[in-house]
């Protein structure tokens, strides 16, 4: 079967590139009867990479697409493609469009159109080349051919580098790619083929499906060929992994062991200097530390300096993009730069200071999976502790809060680049403890239905930062309002008789503190003979801070693995002065749950003529695989079930 699939593959592609597309080809594929969730379809998506001894490659891409809808015509009426110019040279080489009715047209390669990127917060200097392809009709097709060379990151540049040589990857001599086998638009056939020299060795390793794949001998190289089928969309859940997690891929690499990375990523800033410091910055970090208690507290302070003076932009500085860190020197003057410049604005300082400390990389909200290719977006610092353990740090995730490394990235991979060479590691599980959300309150319910009271809200750790957040990102004329807002989710109608909070940007001298003084008139249901209320720390607030509350526990089951924000301990009390004489006709009930992802324990007590409230909620780290589901979403439903369900009392 392999070799029919395979032989067919080559006659196709082959005639094809010789001959062009045949009517039959097009008119066969299908329609949109045979794609009714489709604008378009993709007959087929074939890439050739040839790669030379020193890691660059030659690619060519040939696609042809078919439109089945007039809404997939507006979508295919021009295209673009992105790059770098520092690192990547495309060229659109030709464009046919097979008209329904039998005629071809060759598009005018003189009407591509090279452009600066649209951007927003990174601004290297990347570039789009777009054709106008015009109007089209459902049955058309379109055939596009692009070569590129080059890689997808900047790297140093010399003044003046010879012919190609500005495009070989960082990691000269190695080659890696990561080619998706999914698509939002169906694609009846994908073929991948790698012409590699002999005298390199290929890692590759499928994920999530499977591949028709084989290795033929092409004099001095290599090839592999790599085909899948009706290739399809990944069907989206809500709060779901990475789509990159869960979707067929193909990663490939010639690196052999995550340690050769590890210690390539160090040599290579170590070379350029990334991380001297000057007199400037030496003068600044013993300015910054002038009375340290503690180890802790400098590299505290020295991490949140930089987290909170170092602006997030992307500014393109000429040498030192991609996976060399611009110089702390660099950085401290133009006081900006992404994640990885403030990652080395940091390492410098820690080693102005003294410390031991090194970059690493790591890959934002989705896998490293475990083939050594380059899957890294982020990059942070770590610093050597006086026990010889290495710490985490991250300046760019940590902005006005506690933490100093943000637990929004607990069970992540990263890979550290230090002298000796490290294998890949993750993130360790962060305690809901950590990330505590407290509501306590006390409250009078009046008999003409009137809810007087007041509660304080406590937070910690990314809770905290969730809720400083709402301060901090905003002007602050407008902090009074913004937490009226929020508070009256309670009820639209709520008098706030006093108010007052921490100071969102003393984050280091304390945690986040809310109190709230309040009158709610008909805050519960009067009756002839009953009373219907919901207490006000049970209602479902601050939902930024408590991001459970967003997932729909109504869905039954998961397909993928899905993601909380952090974390989290949420701890709720209130105790209500009930009318008196007033018994309770009906308290909604709650039941005990212990799971692996989630716990809920507590609910009402009536004490008197008193009703009690206490709910105890984890939530116990931030990835979770789909069977899971059943215990997370029970333990939202408890407490949704708390905040929506009335206590009755009789009169």
């Amino acid at each position: 079967m392999l070799k029919k699939i395979t032989m067919f593959a080559f006659l196709f592609f082959f005639s094809i590139q010789l001959m062009g597309v045949p009517f039959s080809v097009i008119q066969n594929a299908g329609d949109a009867e045979d794609y009714p969730n489709s604008d378009y379809l993709v007959i087929f998506d074939s890439t050739q990479v040839d790669v030379q001894e020193s890691g660059l490659s030659y690619r060519n891409y040939h696609k042809l697409y078919k439109v089945l809808t007039p809404e997939g015509a507006k979508k295919l009426n021009h295209l673009k493609f992105r790059y770098d110019p520092l690192s990547a040279y495309i060229e659109i080489k030709s464009v046919k469009i097979y008209r329904r009715d039998g005629s071809v047209e060759e598009l005018n390669m003189e009407q591509v159109r090279d452009y600066p990127a649209p951007a927003r917060m990174i601004y290297w200097g990347a570039r789009h080349k777009m054709i106008n392809i015009g109007n089209l009709k459902p049955g058309d097709a379109v055939e596009v051919k692009r070569f590129m060379k080059g890689f997808t990151y900047a790297l140093l540049q010399e003044d003046n580098p010879p012919s190609d040589s500005k495009y070989v990857p960082p990691m000269e001599g190695h080659f890696y790619d990561i080619v998706e086998f999914w698509n939002d638009e169906p694609v009846k056939k994908k073929v991948y083929k790698l012409l590699l020299p002999k005298s390199k060795n290929l890692y590759y390793k499928t994920y999530n499906g499977n591949l028709y794949s084989y290795k033929t001998s092409r004099g001095e190289k290599d090839q592999y060929t790599f085909i899948r089928n009706n290739v399809g969309s990944v069907e989206r859940e809500p709060h779901m992994v990475a789509v990159s997690d869960v979707a067929p891929k193909l990663i490939m690499t010639t690196t052999e062991k995550w340690e050769q990375k590890s210690l390539w990523f160090y040599n290579v800033n170590k070379d350029y200097g990334s991380f001297e410091y000057n007199q400037a910055i030496k003068d600044k970090v013993d300015e910054l530390l002038q009375g340290a208690q503690s180890e802790i507290d400098s590299i505290s302070t020295l991490t949140h300096w930089v987290a909170d003076n170092i602006r997030y932009s992307g500014l393109s500085m000429g040498e030192g993009e991609g996976y060399t860190l611009h110089k702390g020197a660099t950085v401290y003057r133009d006081r900006c730069g992404v994640c990885k410049d403030k990652a080395s604005m940091l390492v410098t300082m820690l080693r102005a200071a003294g410390f031991e400390s090194y970059a690493a990389m790591t890959m934002a909200r989705s896998n490293i999976e475990d083939i050594p290719a380059d899957q890294f977006n982020h990059s942070v610092t770590l610093v050597k502790r006086s026990n010889g353990e290495y710490e985490l740090l991250d300046p760019t995730w940590v902005p006005f809060t506690r933490e100093l490394w943000s637990s929004l990235e607990q069970q992540q991979d990263y890979l550290p680049g230090i002298p000796e060479g490290s294998d890949l590691k993750e993130t360790p599980v962060s305690p809901p403890e950590n990330h505590y959300f407290k509501m306590k309150g006390t409250s009078t319910l009046k008999q003409d239905g009137t809810l007087e009271g007041e509660f304080t809200i406590e937070a910690e750790g990314q809770s905290d930062g969730a809720i400083r957040g709402m301060f901090t990102s905003n002007f602050q004329s407008n902090w009074d309002r913004t937490m009226e807002k929020q508070i009256r989710q309670i009820a639209p109608d709520m008098e706030i008789l006093e108010m007052s909070y921490s100071d969102p940007y003393g984050y280091r001298e304390e945690n986040m503190k809310i109190t709230v003084r309040y009158r709610i008139p008909n805050a519960a249901m009067v009756t002839g003979d009953e009373i219907l209320f919901t207490p006000v720390v049970a209602r479902e607030i601050f939902k930024n801070a408590n991001y459970h509350l967003n997932f729909n526990p109504d869905r039954k089951e998961r397909k993928y693995g899905f993601r909380d924000r952090c974390s989290r301990l949420v701890e709720l009390h209130e105790t209500i002065q009930l009318p008196e004489n007033a018994g309770a006709a009906y308290i909604p009930e709650a039941d005990m749950i212990e799971g692996s992802a989630a716990s809920f324990k507590g609910g009402y007590k009536l004490q008197g003529n008193q009703l009690v409230l206490d709910e105890t909620i984890a939530f116990k780290k931030r990835k979770y695989q789909a069977d899971e589901w059943e215990n997370f979403r029970n333990v939202v439903k408890q407490q949704k079930k708390l905040a929506r369900e009335k206590v009755i009392l009789e009169k």
